[in-house]
């Protein structure tokens, strides 16, 4: 950061005659200038230093040590305000009658207005953040060896000791294994889009498509899915157009016919990246607003890995909420560069807005389990129980801690049975189910998947250049020889040059009379027959659906009762 010189020059000129007083320079009938040059001479002078360090108080000079053993002896702006108080900025007048050096309101503004620290500016990761410093070359003058290192802890609790480890958790409850169902799920979600694309509103698929989606799923979770169209949107694995999402054929293709763990590996990297999917938007219980202010999902995804990868022990469980607790400690800013817990909208259930530090579990240890419950539980990254987790070989892979897994992954082809119903493991190659997908469907989804093929599906296919032929040909080549269950024999072969003959369903009303000279009477009248379709039999009569009105009042006229009880269902 700056010098003592370059420090001086950027303090408003009305503290020069208290930093003066307090650092015992006689200031009369000098210019600014000459003055901070006396400052700066008494301020590198170990005697002078030492002893206006003697008349702080020790909280004062806790936080001096403390912000002095701080990485480049700087603290962001607002995480040094949130331990010792807001510094407030005021003119000349305000501060010959105030007194801050003095008097100050706060550790902080005692501190500043002694010259002791600075405010500068630095650009962090292309975001420019406010610190505290202390002057370089006035470390050096500072007594530091008067205060402790071992008793450097305040009433805030901070300490400059590295962060704790966690302990290990021997008893577990109600434990969810990771696994790679997201992998399936992944699958079934392309096989859709590729035969029906889905509507897309922002982060989430239209209420109407993902009620669709939902049955082709292993796992029914809302959140879950919304996030599987983030990550397939991270991984260029789908493009959007016109407000629908379909998949990118070649780059779909290519994930599909990779072993598993390769595509657990893309599918976690693209979400470590990404900047489209932001989990704070997904937290149950928040509602940030998308106006107003920046976020940066990606950065704040990142640093929190960076701290799972410290402080995460590669075999056993450990405490969530002590892991939580931690990350308040010693890195609360993880998501806010700037420390500013006041600007973003973020609004409760209760439609509160959650601000200041004080939010910070709300948001923050809020945002850091569904990190942990959410996204790295779905990519298989970590197991799950009651407030614990652990790392997976996939999970420590991820944060570097090893290499990535690559184990055998046994093959299977589809199977039939004979009523016609295709199965397919999850252990059939991802690609081959996308394939069987765009032509059966999805009766069950399980392991195994249960398909089945009909004339609507055929027709699906067909609308994709998929020909019954095409269609008998990948059967049979997945079941090896044997042959294909009957069912499917026929219905492919009646569709080989696609629909021969066609039908429609109409509906319509039916004139019923109690004899049978009734029906010979209305039919021999030419004002009432017009209205009238074919006969059915000897009572009954087809009746165009927009007519019985008219014909209500005709047979009327010619004094033939009529009962339309039956019509709508009166009876029930």
């Amino acid at each position: 950061m700056k010098n003592v010189f370059a420090t001086l020059h950027d303090y408003d000129p009305g503290m020069l005659p208290v930093l003066a007083e307090f650092w015992r320079v006689d200031g009369k009938s000098v210019t600014d200038d000459e003055l901070i040059r006396q400052l700066q001479g008494a301020m590198l002078d170990t005697a002078t230093t030492e002893a206006a360090w003697d008349r702080l108080d020790e909280p004062a000079r806790t936080a001096l040590q403390l912000l002095v053993s701080s990485a480049q002896s700087r603290m962001k702006i607002a995480q040094f305000e949130r331990f010792y108080g807001k510094i407030r900025k005021l003119g000349r007048a305000q501060i010959e009658r105030e007194q801050p050096h003095v008097l100050g309101q706060s550790i902080a503004e005692t501190l500043y207005y002694r010259g002791f620290i600075g405010e500068g500016f630095d650009k962090v990761e292309d975001n420019l953040i406010g610190f505290i410093f202390v002057p370089t070359d006035l470390i050096a003058a500072l007594p530091l060896h008067k205060t402790s290192y071992e008793t450097l802890v305040d009433e805030s609790g901070v300490a400059s000791e590295e962060m704790p480890s966690l302990g290990l958790v021997d008893e577990v409850d109600d434990v969810s294994r990771a696994d790679t169902s997201i992998v399936d799920d992944l699958t079934s979600l392309l096989a859709s889009l590729q035969t029906r694309p889905a509507a897309v509103d922002g982060e989430h698929f239209g209420p109407e498509d993902a009620a669709a989606i939902a049955p082709i799923l292993l796992r029914r979770d809302e959140n879950r899915l919304s996030f599987m169209l983030g990550i397939a949107d991270s991984a260029d694995l789908i493009y959007r157009e016109d407000g629908k999402a379909y998949p990118k054929r070649q780059e779909a293709r290519n994930w599909l016919e990779a072993p598993r763990a390769q595509q657990i590996e893309r599918l976690a990297k693209a979400w470590l990246a990404s900047r489209t999917y932001r989990e704070l938007w997904h937290v149950p219980g928040l509602y940030p607003e998308d106006s107003g202010w920046s976020y940066d999902a990606a950065a704040a995804r990142h640093a929190v890995m960076q701290l799972l990868a410290d402080l995460l022990p590669e075999h056993g469980w450990v405490s969530i909420n002590d892991l939580i607790e931690i990350i308040k400690e010693f890195e609360p800013d993880f998501q806010r560069p700037d420390g500013d817990y006041d600007s973003w909208y973020i609004r409760n259930e209760s439609g509160e807005f959650l601000s200041g530090f004080e939010s910070w579990d709300a948001v923050e240890g809020s945002l850091i389990e569904f990190y942990l419950l959410g996204p790295m539980h779905w990519l298989g990254l970590l197991d799950i129980g009651e407030d614990v987790l652990r790392l997976t070989a996939y999970g420590r892979a991820f944060l570097e801690l090893s290499e990535w897994p690559r184990p055998d992954e046994p093959s299977a082809r589809i199977d039939a049975r004979s009523d016609g119903t295709l199965l397919a493991s999850r252990r059939v190659n991802r690609f081959e189910r996308f394939q069987l997908a765009r032509f059966a469907n999805c009766l069950r989804a399980g392991d195994p998947y249960h398909y089945r093929i009909d004339a609507a599906s055929i027709q699906r296919a067909a609308a994709q250049d998929i020909s019954a032929k095409h269609i008998h040909s990948f059967i049979t080549r997945q079941l090896d020889g044997k042959p294909a269950p009957l069912p499917i024999v026929k219905l492919l072969r009646n569709w080989q040059a696609g629909a021969q003959t066609s039908v429609t369903f109409e509906s319509m009303i039916v004139l019923r009379t109690t004899a049978e000279e009734t029906l010979d009477k209305i039919l021999a009248i030419p004002a009432l027959r017009r209205y009238l379709g074919a006969r059915l039999g000897p009572t009954a009569c087809a009746l165009r659906e927009d007519q019985w009105e008219a014909l209500r009042d005709s047979l009327a006229e010619q004094a033939i009762d009529v009962d339309i009880s039956q019509l709508h269902g009166e009876n029930d």
